[in-house]
């Protein structure tokens, strides 16, 4: 007998075997074709950065400026003169905090410097006091050390200060783009589902279309979510500071708000810098007043105020928000550890619709406890659409009725059947 083969209708221990090494070298194969074709992707990702990156930022600013500008197209202003006038008016908040805050900044800086001098001489005095009284002689040959160690590095510190240009000159490059791209996906936005209909075609244009639309409010309710938690963690934050009379309060509050857009780590990050200043500037006892006040702020955002607005907006597990934090820096610093939780929130939009996709393929859904969101909730659809547009809506929305239809009597096809089978039984 062959090995493996099968006696009668019992499979032998070789069969089963075999069987499951088959299915392993198949799905071995599969999991390195997809890690493959993700690699690909990543790889894709890096080399096509500088276009991506302000085309991502650009989307995320339009979750926020789209509202405005959908308001302003109801009353009839032109689509470019509503985005001009937001994004003029977003121009000229930034500018006022900014102005706002510079004074403050500049003049306590130099009072900063005085008091971190105060504090080296005190360093100084401590070191040459007990118990470890290190002699001026040592510390000025520590001095020297340092300086011809500063010396010997001037080559790769001017290299880094080229670096430090280009990054500059990228960054004001990369922000006149995302300004250009906001403009142009405010402006023509709204056209956009019908053309990706048109173009991309049954059956893949509704999914596609559905995704997106879910993204979109995944992606403005993310937005809104950090802006609120931020804006409690600065404003809290900051009236302790102003309180304690630490410097640059205001400066800090404001770092404070920007930070709370790259969850954990920008609260952690922007906490550490103020206690560090109320050290410098105001002492030990003053630092651990900050320290208190900060940590309970973080308490009453982590435990309270975050998870009743997250768990609506993104519905995201804490682990995967930081999973995904340390992943986003790791690989592209700072902005990738801003752009990691929505992208992960975006991930999991689409991982949750295909979900329900394989549920209705496979009976355990009905079709009609599905929910579809409508299209006017996003930037897809202005509120007065081109009439070629409603034309393309109003056909979707009859082939959907169609299917629904359709849909409706295959049910009561079945209903019927199962009803007709008894009587075609043999009779008793």
């Amino acid at each position: 007998m062959p090995h493996g083969a099968e006696v009668g209708d019992r499979p032998t221990r070789g069969s089963v075997y075999a069987r499951h090494l088959r299915f392993a070298a198949v799905t071995g194969v599969e999991i390195v074709a997809v890690a493959a074709a993700l690699w690909l992707v990543g790889w894709s990702i890096g080399e096509l950065w500088v276009i991506l990156l302000p085309v991502v930022l650009a989307i995320i600013a339009c979750t926020v400026l789209w509202p405005p500008v959908r308001w302003l197209r109801s009353k009839g202003i032109p689509p470019a003169g509503a985005v001009l006038l937001v994004l003029l008016v977003a121009a000229l908040v930034i500018a006022g905090v900014v102005a706002a805050i510079a004074p403050s900044i500049v003049e306590q800086t130099t009072e900063l410097g005085d008091r971190a001098t105060a504090g080296v001489v005190q360093v100084q005095d401590w070191l040459q006091g007990p118990p470890l009284r290190i002699s001026d002689d040592q510390l000025d040959t520590a001095v020297s050390a340092l300086t011809d160690r500063l010396q010997s590095s001037s080559e790769q510190i001017a290299a880094g200060l080229f670096t430090g240009v280009g990054a500059v000159t990228s960054a004001l490059v990369t922000v006149f783009t995302m300004l250009v791209v906001i403009f142009f996906l405010l402006k023509d936005g709204p056209r956009f589902l019908p053309w990706l209909r048109r173009s991309v075609g049954n059956p893949a244009a509704p999914h596609l279309a559905e995704m997106l639309t879910r993204v979109w409010k995944t992606l403005g309710g993310f937005i809104r979510t950090q802006a609120l938690v931020s804006l409690v963690d600065a404003f809290f934050i900051g009236l302790g500071l102003v309180i304690l009379g630490v410097p640059l309060a205001y400066a800090l509050a404001v770092i404070t708000f920007i930070a709370g857009f790259v969850p954990i780590v920008g609260a952690f990050v922007a906490g550490g810098l103020a206690v560090l200043i109320a050290l410098v500037s105001n002492g030990v006892v003053t630092a651990l007043i900050v320290l208190a006040i900060i940590l309970a702020v973080q308490q009453l955002e982590g435990n309270v105020l975050s998870p009743w607005l997250q768990s609506k907006s993104m519905n995201l597990h804490a682990v995967i928000v930081l999973l995904s934090v340390t992943l986003g820096s790791t690989l592209f610093g700072v902005i990738g550890a801003f752009l990691a939780v929505p992208v992960a929130a975006s991930a999991a939009v689409i991982i949750r619709y295909y979900g329900e996709q394989v549920s209705l393929r496979t009976g355990e859904t009905d079709p009609d406890d599905v929910k579809v969101l409508a299209d006017d909730t996003a930037i897809v659809d202005a509120a007065a659409p081109d009439p070629a547009d409603r034309a393309d809506n109003t056909v979707d929305r009859a082939d959907n009725a169609v299917d629904r239809a359709e849909n409706t009597v295959d049910r009561a096809d079945n209903t019927v059947d199962r009803a007709e089978k008894p009587a075609d039984g043999p009779a008793e």
